[in-house]
């Protein structure tokens, strides 16, 4: 959080930096938890156990979820950056701007990503498979995060920041 605070803190306004630090937080606990509880639900049916790999998986995600938000961010504030001045709903259009410049590079990234994946959970070897699975539901899962939780979660932030003033 103190990273992405740091890198966003010349983009105070309208919303503080240290609020996209905030958002990126809780896009990773989505990130976590979601592969986590389907990992459950495919170990009760596989025999699958949480292991070294399990734990490896959830970090590689973390570092890949990171940087899809990261990049979405980077783009609302350079948006910001050649706005003049921003209020509510201008700022609420500049992040759906941004999230649109943004769609289809995650898109693109995602999904090359998950083919990979897909082929190796498929004809790869059988001990990473549980590794590959956990890898594959975290790749959507933080797709989705970066796309449809993180950015208008940031919007809201602004909206009760503004309200509370």
């Amino acid at each position: 959080m103190t990273f992405v605070a740091f890198a966003f803190r010349k983009v105070s306004r309208p919303v503080s930096s240290w609020k996209y630090g905030l958002v990126t937080i809780a896009a990773l606990v989505h990130d976590v938890v979601v592969p986590a509880g389907i990992f459950v639900l495919y170990s009760h049916f596989t025999g699958a156990q949480v292991d070294l790999l399990f734990v490896t998986a959830i970090l590689a995600l973390l570092g890949y979820s990171v940087s899809d938000t990261i990049v979405v961010f980077d783009r609302v504030r350079e948006n910001l950056r050649h706005a003049h001045s921003v209020s509510g709903d201008e700022f609420e259009k500049l992040v759906g701007a941004s999230l649109s410049q943004t769609f289809i590079r995650s898109l693109n990234t995602s999904f090359t990503v998950f083919l990979m994946l897909l082929a190796l959970f498929f004809f790869g070897m059988a001990t990473t498979q549980d590794f590959i699975f956990v890898l594959l539901v975290g790749t959507i899962a933080g797709t989705y995060s970066s796309l449809f939780l993180a950015a208008p979660l940031l919007v809201t932030l602004e909206k009760l920041q503004k309200r509370d003033r």
